[in-house]
């Protein structure tokens, strides 16, 4: 039976992890330095604790990477000091050329590498997950293998290392962007008095960001983790000679909910903390 490492059970390791896990699949992770909440969701899904990565590389056929984009890279090199000769899997937000960079990482401390893509919501019962990954056939059929009817749906991709990174950024830069703008639009708003009207005018379109008020609170609390990830579409925009602005300013504008990190908030305290931020920046 395959033994999966997962590097870090987050909110969507976990569950991707604990599709695998009820497969039977032993599945990894370390504890050293993970918050409680990581714990706990560790804990639910029955997975294995180990006392370091160097017991994690030893033990574990596949590694999947999901962390925080920006920490892509130094995950990646910490598994590969270990000389990790097994196949690791980077599932996160990075440009195509993170993903070379890591490949090459990887490849030179023997292990075989994929990249991968994870888009959708966390799987569960009721939410199924996608995960697109490109290189190496062999890699390809591990991991389609490891989530066999499962709710993380497989999708091979036919190409070299690169595509299921490119397709992550391709859709998240209009996703999130899209998600951000609303924001913005409903901030203008409301400092006139027409955000009735703004919203009003939203949901006479069916399919409108700017009608789901509700989900603006999430983008503020998950713009942390979100902000790098468009600070590498925009990369991943200007290696093909289009404009990175949009990605750019998206960034921008996360990173002044940069401290609302996972924080509950409503709609009006996540728009004031928008111009709470700009007020600092211009008297800084």
């Amino acid at each position: 039976m395959t033994v999966l490492g997962i590097l870090h059970p987050g909110s969507m390791g976990a569950g991707v992890a604990a599709q695998a896990r009820r497969r039977g699949t032993e599945v990894l992770w370390c504890p050293a330095g993970r918050s409680t909440a990581s714990r706990e969701r560790a804990q639910r899904f029955a997975l294995t604790p180990v006392a370091d990565l160097k017991e994690m590389t030893d033990r574990a056929d596949v590694i999947l990477s999901i962390c925080p984009p920006a920490h892509a890279q130094e995950v990646a090199a910490q598994v590969a000091a270990h000389a990790f000769s097994g196949l690791y899997v980077d599932g996160n937000a990075i440009s195509p050329a993170t993903v070379a960079s890591i490949s090459a990482t990887m490849q030179q401390g023997g292990a075989t590498f994929v990249d991968g893509s994870v888009i959708g919501s966390p799987p569960s019962d009721s939410k199924a997950t996608r995960l697109y990954v490109a290189g190496p056939a062999e890699g390809l059929t591990t991991m389609a293998t490891l989530f066999a009817d499962s709710a993380v749906r497989v999708h091979r991709l036919p190409g070299a290392i690169g595509q299921a990174s490119a397709l992550k950024l391709s859709y998240s830069s209009y996703q999130k962007a899209s998600r951000v703008l609303a924001a913005v639009a409903h901030a203008l708003a409301s400092n006139y008095g027409v955000e009735a009207e703004l919203l009003d005018i939203a949901e006479g379109r069916t399919s409108s960001y700017l009608a789901e008020v509700a989900y603006i609170p999430k983008v503020a609390a998950r713009a942390w983790r979100w902000a790098p990830e468009m600070r590498e579409a925009a990369d991943a925009l200007a290696a093909m000679g289009l404009p990175p602005d949009l990605a750019m300013a998206s960034a921008t504008i996360m990173e002044r909910w940069s401290e609302l990190e996972d924080i509950p908030m409503n709609v009006a305290q996540a728009l004031t903390a928008l111009h709470e931020r700009a007020g600092t920046e211009e008297h800084g």
